[in-house]
C-alpha cells in the first residue's frame, strides 16, 4: 500500500474564512474561524483598477457588497465605500472589502496558516500573481508557516513557482482531468484541489500515490468529510470548519 504524502495543511481549513457564520473573505469572516479555533484559512485575491490585491471571490461585486460591476473596474478608494456586509446578516453591516495586507497581517495576529487563492481576471493572470506575491513575500515573516498558494490558471501558478519556491502550490480543479499529472508537474504542486463532489477514490489514491495531497472543496457535511478522509482526502474546506472538525 503507498503511503500517503505528508500533510501540508490541517485537517480543516476554513472556506474563505467561516463563510457559513459571516460574510465571505471580510475580516469579520477570519475573526470568526479563529474563535471556532481554526488553524488555516482560505482566501481569494484579484487586483483592484489601480493593481491593489483585495481578498474578494466574485468578478463582480453585486453578490456581496453593494457595489455594481467588476471588481477590476474599480479603485481600491472605490471599493473601501462599499458595504460587504448587510447582505449577509445586519450585524455585519458596514464590513468593508479587506486589502491583501489587511487579511494577511490579521491571520498572523491570531495565529493562523493561509491557503492563497489566486484568481485573476482575463488576461491579468501573471500580472495578479505577481503582486500578490511580491505583497505577500514582504509581509509573511520566514517564521511562519509558509502560505498555500493555490489558483485555478497555470500561469498563476508559474509565477507563484518563481517568486517563492519555497511556498507550496496547490492545482486547483473543478474534477481531476486525464492530465492532472502533468498539469501538477509544469508548477511543481504538491497538491490538488478539487471540488468533492467529482472526487472518487481512484483518482485521489492515483494523486497521493504520486506523493502529492488532495485537498477537497467545499464540504459541509459531517458524513462526507468522514468519508473524505477515509478515502485519503488531505485537507477539507468548510463554510463550517466546526461542525466539520467535530466529525
Amino acid at each position: 500500500m503507498t503511503a500517503l504524502p505528508p500533510p501540508i495543511a490541517p485537517p480543516v481549513i476554513g472556506h474563505r474564512g467561516a463563510a457559513g457564520l459571516a460574510p465571505e473573505n471580510t475580516l469579520a469572516s477570519f475573526r470568526r474561524a479563529a474563535a471556532l479555533g481554526v488553524e488555516m484559512v482560505e482566501f481569494d485575491v484579484r487586483l483592484t483598477a489601480d493593481r491593489q490585491p483585495v481578498v474578494f471571490h466574485d468578478d463582480e461585486l453585486e453578490r456581496t457588497t453593494t457595489g455594481t460591476g467588476a471588481v477590476a473596474a474599480h479603485s481600491l478608494a472605490e471599493l473601501k465605500r462599499l458595504d460587504a456586509g448587510s447582505w449577509f446578516a445586519p450585524q455585519f453591516g458596514g464590513e468593508r472589502i479587506a486589502t491583501l495586507d489587511e487579511v494577511l497581517l490579521l491571520c498572523l495576529e491570531l495565529g493562523m496558516a493561509v491557503n492563497m487563492e489566486i484568481k485573476p481576471d482575463r488576461e491579468r493572470a501573471a500580472e495578479t500573481a505577481r503582486v500578490a506575491l511580491e505583497r505577500a513575500a514582504g509581509l509573511w515573516p520566514a517564521t511562519a508557516p509558509p502560505p498555500l498558494v493555490s489558483s485555478f490558471t497555470g500561469a498563476c501558478l508559474a509565477v507563484a513557482r518563481d517568486l517563492a519556491p519555497a511556498w507550496p502550490r496547490g492545482l486547483l480543479v473543478d474534477s481531476v482531468p486525464d492530465d492532472w499529472r502533468a498539469q501538477a508537474e509544469a508548477c511543481d504542486c504538491v497538491a490538488v484541489h478539487a471540488d468533492h463532489r467529482r472526487l472518487d477514490r481512484a483518482e485521489v489514491a492515483a494523486i497521493t500515490g504520486s506523493g502529492r495531497s488532495v485537498l477537497a472543496y467545499t464540504v459541509n457535511d459531517p458524513a462526507r468529510a468522514r468519508a473524505l478522509r477515509a478515502m485519503g482526502v488531505c485537507s477539507i474546506f468548510s463554510d463550517s470548519p466546526a461542525i466539520v472538525m467535530l466529525s
